[in-house]
């Protein structure tokens, strides 16, 4: 695959149906670039997130946000090796967690899909307006609490990186091939119809 030139997902990915092309737009590069993101672009993330659906409208999740270089440099502490070595570029890192108790006092079934559907929405206003977002889940979640001083009853999910997109050619030689648009599974691997299994007709 040729990285000169940057990709275009909606050459690589093709759907079944038709959708809003922003769905095909977004996918997750290692690649950043290191300028900063405008305040008021970053903060219209969190405005998308804020309209996401939860059980009870109880819009478990919460977001800790990493800008400086100090509190990049929190987060690095706990992010693994790995990651570390293509989100240090990243201007911006994000930690989504959600809360364990709902208003009630009772224990939420439903807190961590609530929080994955608010980065949904994060993560596509993002693509929106033309940022790179990507999540991770190899960092240590226990010192993520302990270094940000997270109470028991809230639990992290992923680390996010958010910036501009950057070149392939800046990754690790083993990154940069796999730094493309991926695929996606036919509908009929994830639908069934009726009952678990039974395949749906077309």
């Amino acid at each position: 695959m040729n990285n000169q030139k940057p990709v275009n997902p909606e050459t690589v990915r093709r759907t079944e149906y038709e959708i809003d092309p922003v769905y095909l737009r977004r996918w997750s590069s290692r690649s950043f670039d290191s300028r900063p993101v405008e305040e008021h672009v970053l903060m219209s993330l969190f405005e998308a997130a804020r309209w996401a659906t939860s059980a009870n409208n109880e819009q478990p999740w919460r977001f800790i946000v990493a800008q400086t270089a100090e509190e990049r440099e929190r987060f690095y502490s706990f992010i693994s090796e790995s990651n570390r070595e293509w989100c240090a570029k990243a201007p911006v890192l994000i930690l989504v967690l959600s809360a364990k108790i709902n208003s009630r006092g009772n224990v939420s079934r439903s807190h961590a899909f609530d929080a994955g559907t608010a980065w949904a929405y994060l993560a596509l206003e993002a693509a929106r307006k033309g940022l790179n977002s990507r999540p991770m889940g190899g960092f240590d979640r226990e010192k993520a609490k302990e270094v940000l001083q997270i109470p028991d009853d809230f639990e992290p999910h992923i680390v996010a990186a958010v910036g501009y997109r950057g070149p392939a050619e800046a990754l690790p030689e083993r990154l940069r091939e796999r730094d493309t648009p991926s695929l996606r599974k036919p509908i009929e691997d994830t639908l069934f119809r009726g009952v678990f299994g039974q395949a749906i007709q077309r």
